[in-house]
């Protein structure tokens, strides 16, 4: 459960409403970074900086030295509350929008061909790849908006 001290986020326009994190808070956070776009990684709330930057610690990201969890600042228009879980699922269906769990993080991507097993080929828009993934590496994508968590729907052609 995500513990908020105030405030509303809102992933159009954070600037309008600033989520408010406490020490000890497990959130997602994504980057600008190229080849890290689009990506959510699970990280703890380590300090509040200023109305607007946290330091926060990654829970699967490693340092340079490999010997420690990466620990960076992050502007709060870059992180999210940890999303709740879903309910499990049977199966996933062509053209649903889901997170897949890749590189340490989750990207968002489409179902395009679902295969025996529960395996399933998953299409990035941003980088113009399809993957294979188990299921247990998929989760339902949900968005963050106006601080609420929205199930994405399937898409249509």
């Amino acid at each position: 459960m995500v513990e908020l001290i105030s405030g509303n986020s809102n992933i159009e326009e954070p600037s309008k409403n600033i989520e408010k994190f406490c020490k000890g808070t497990l959130v997602e956070v994504t980057s600008d970074v190229d080849g890290l776009q689009g990506a959510w990684f699970a990280a703890t709330i380590l300090d509040k900086l200023s109305n607007d930057e946290y330091t926060i610690e990654y829970q699967t990201l490693a340092d340079d030295s490999g010997s420690e969890l990466l620990k960076e600042k992050a502007n709060v228009k870059h992180i999210r509350p940890y999303p709740p879980e879903t309910a499990e699922v049977e199966y996933f269906r062509v053209l649903q929008e889901v997170d897949a769990l890749y590189n340490d993080g989750w990207w968002v991507g489409v179902i395009t061909k679902a295969m025996q097993g529960k395996t399933y080929f998953v299409y990035f828009r941003a980088t113009n790849e399809e993957m294979e993934f188990k299921q247990s590496d998929l989760r339902p994508h949900q968005d963050w908006i106006n601080g609420n968590w929205v199930m994405a729907q399937a898409l249509k052609l």
